[in-house]
């Protein structure tokens, strides 16, 4: 064969390729891209909220949990309040949305050193915490996850902790560092489970936790991670942000948030952390995980130059809707509500209103307005952790069929003309029909940085490949349910909250008792310290539940830690300094 054919050959070979190649191409961008499970979720919020359950019990009883300064931070509570805005350094309020026991953390259960403990930030205690608790949530043991391609992506946006001190403790010196590295807030919970995939830490202010979500899709869809914990943190350690909020008169004076409200009047300041466990939809299927949601489809953009370096933006976040949409492949009438930013300033909320009524507003069925809510009416603005307060709300939501109302509106706000769009406020609760598809709901956060959120959230209504449909019409005789923790304390507080969400007249359905010993025995870590409550029905195991958490022997209770002594690891009485390190262990909480 000549050279020239040779080369004829080669070129048709080359051809056939570069057709095949463009073929597939056009194949994978008709593809719709894999919705991503939410499997797990974990949290903690204003209100005594510690469970995502307990979260929704507080927007569906319209619970406002702000709640005045806390006492163990080492302000100076005597001197930072002043009433007169004009009044340099102080804050006009005294109230906000707060973890009241953010320093309780439970170090033995990690297997974390009292001095090294001390040192470590309570965000940073709070996101471990949350990602023990976000796995057990998925049915997962977390013991399991050892060596696994799970990802961590986690926002924060306070690392002042430690600058409250003048001097450096002796013997904390050499664990102060990374115990306030905003970096090792993803590395500690991947450190301490022994995940191998990326561990991120970022900060785009108050937009952190949505774009952590938003980066762990995408790292799930490129097949990067196996599964991902996504969300963020935020506590408060000092009173400088009331300080300087209250220099530039972005606080509502009574404390009250107010979104889209004729009335609003500014800012209320919140804390909080969340996390939820994310796996490509179909691994959740075929692994049987509970799937609580879907994210449909996400985007993230920048203001750019705008009026400020803080002002929002209102085209940038119609471009950021259009392309969660795109993402999404779906169209603004395929969404049904958005639970917003909201922050409760006239300005802001007035600009993301234009935004929702000039995207979402258009092009709808005439009975069925978008319905716009935001949760900073209950807890107030949770900074990097209030996109995944939106986020477990909606979640929520969907799964009750209810839209909560938002607090504190007097009426919408006339800043801006709700005839321009379909867009409703969520002045009263509101039932949340399927009108023959799935539920579905955006969630927004912006941020003083200029980075934009919006996750576009979607109902899961078919049952997961692997998943248990035992039904409780049969009798299931009788039913233990194991119980297991690091030390008897913490074998109390597990009991103490399963007996809590086992009560008759919680909210939300009622738990299968098979269900729940299935699920103790199959999803949960196994310690040393046990107890095993036998009985044939849910209120005969809630009476064993209840001595277990009192100490007391009980005649359907095996277990000779039962009776145990020790104060409990949930009492108070913490500070909040450098050396908290008694509290909550992970899991006494969970549901």
């Amino acid at each position: 064969m000549s050279n020239e054919e040779k080369l004829v050959d080669y070129l048709k070979w080359t051809t056939a390729e570069l057709h095949r190649t463009r073929q597939r191409l056009r194949e994978v961008r008709a593809e719709p891209a894999e919705p991503i499970a939410i499997v797990g979720m974990a949290c903690r919020f204003p209100g005594g909220v510690r469970t995502p359950a307990q979260l929704w019990d507080l927007v569906a009883d319209e619970r406002d949990a702000v709640s005045s300064f806390p006492t163990d931070r080492g302000w100076d509570l005597e001197n930072l309040y002043h009433p007169d805005p004009e009044h340099h350094g102080t804050s006009y309020v005294r109230a906000g949305g707060f973890v009241h026991d953010a320093a309780d953390f439970d170090a033995e259960f990690f297997g974390i050193g009292a001095r090294e403990a001390a040192a470590i930030e309570p965000q940073q205690r709070m996101l471990l915490e949350l990602a023990w608790e976000a796995a057990e949530s998925a049915g997962i043991d977390p013991h399991t996850l050892r060596g696994s391609r799970t990802g961590v992506y986690t926002g924060v946006m306070y690392h002042d902790y430690a600058s409250r001190l003048e001097a450096i403790p002796e013997g904390l010196m050499g664990h102060v560092g990374n115990g306030n590295a905003g970096s090792v807030s993803s590395g500690r919970v991947a450190f301490t489970l022994g995940l191998r995939g990326a561990a991120v830490t970022l900060d785009t202010a108050c937009s952190s936790s949505l774009v952590a979500m938003h980066l762990a899709a995408g790292s799930l869809r490129r097949r990067e991670c196996t599964l991902a914990l996504a969300g963020g943190a935020a506590i408060m350690y000092t009173a400088s942000v009331f300080q300087v909020a209250s220099s530039q008169r972005q606080l509502s004076p009574d404390a009250r948030c107010r979104s889209f409200a004729d009335a609003a009047d500014g800012m209320v300041y919140g804390e909080g952390a969340g996390l939820v466990l994310l796996e490509r939809l179909s691994d959740a299927r075929q692994g049987g995980r509970p799937v609580l949601a879907v994210i449909r489809g996400s985007a993230i953009n920048q203001d750019g130059a705008s009026t400020g370096m803080a002002a929002p933006n209102g085209p940038a976040q119609q471009q950021l809707i259009h392309d969660a949409l795109k993402d999404a492949r779906l169209s603004a009438g395929d969404v049904d509500a958005v639970e917003a930013h909201g922050t409760g300033t006239a300005f802001g909320d007035s600009i993301e209103l234009q935004a929702l009524l000039a995207t979402y507003g258009q092009d709808r069925p005439e009975d069925r307005p978008l319905l716009l809510g935001s949760v900073k009416s209950n807890i107030g603005h949770t900074q990097a952790a209030a996109g995944i307060a939106g986020v477990i709300k909606m979640v929520m939501a969907m799964r009750r069929g209810v839209l909560p109302r938002s607090l504190h509106i007097d009426r919408p706000t006339r800043l801006v003309s709700w005839r321009t769009g379909a867009v409703r406020l969520l002045t009263e609760r509101t039932d949340w029909p399927r009108v023959g598809r799935p539920r579905r709901a955006g969630v927004s956060s912006f941020s003083a940085s200029g980075t934009n959120a919006h996750v576009i959230l979607e109902e899961f209504t078919e049952q997961a490949e692997g998943a248990r449909d035992d039904g409780d019409a049969r009798d299931p005789g009788v039913v233990p349910w194991v119980l297991s923790a690091r030390c008897p304390a913490a074998l109390r507080g597990q009991a103490r909250a399963l007996a809590a969400h086992t009560a008759a007249g919680a909210p939300g359905p009622s738990p299968s008792m098979f269900d729940v010993g299935w699920s103790l025995v199959t999803t949960r870590s196994a310690f040393d310290h046990r107890a095993v409550v036998i009985g044939r029905g849910l209120e005969e195991l809630r009476a064993g539940l209840l001595a277990v958490a009192a100490g007391e022997p009980h005649p359907s209770v095996v277990g000779p830690e039962t009776a145990a002594g020790g104060a409990s690891a949930l009492a108070g009485g913490t500070v909040f300094v450098l050396g908290d390190t008694g509290g909550h262990p992970p899991g006494a909480g969970a549901e």
